[in-house]
This record gives C-alpha cells, structure tokens and sequence, in this order.
C-alpha cells in the first residue's frame, strides 16, 4: 500500500492505465476500487483534484512489482 499526494493528475492516470494489473484506490472508509482504466472513476478524481486547487491525497494498493514500480518511478520524478 502507497500513501501518494498527486500534483499532476494527467500524468499520473497515463502512468496508471500503463499498468498491466490492478491498481486500486482505497477510500478513507476503507472502500476498494480499480481504477485502472476505469475512465468515469478517473473524471472523477479529476475533478476532485481540480476542486482541490492541483492536489489530491490518495491510497494505492498495487499488487503487481511492475507496475508499483512504474508508479513509484512515476512519483519519484514527479515531486
């Protein structure tokens, strides 16, 4: 699991949807959902991080090595 603060969503949602497994967002309830290719979920965070004036605070759970790597590689060069 991965605590991540998104300052450029467009980049990150091409970087998620490069992914080959799940990607899931867990919400503060403890709600899981994909959110891999998921496009309405994805307009959503969109907004939200629009309403949020460019930052958006999420959790992650990435099974895949590869793909928490891309994630983590994509984070790291983004901050």
């Amino acid at each position: 699991m991965m605590k991540l603060t998104i300052l450029n969503m467009k980049e990150f949602l091409k970087t998620v949807n490069e992914c080959t497994g799940e990607v899931t967002m867990i919400s503060l309830n403890g709600q899981k959902e994909n959110i891999r290719c998921q496009y309405e979920i994805q307009d959503s965070l969109q907004k939200a991080f629009e309403n949020r004036k460019g930052r958006l605070k999420l959790t992650l759970e990435v099974l895949n090595p590869k793909d928490y790597m891309s994630i983590v590689s994509y984070y790291a060069g983004d901050c």
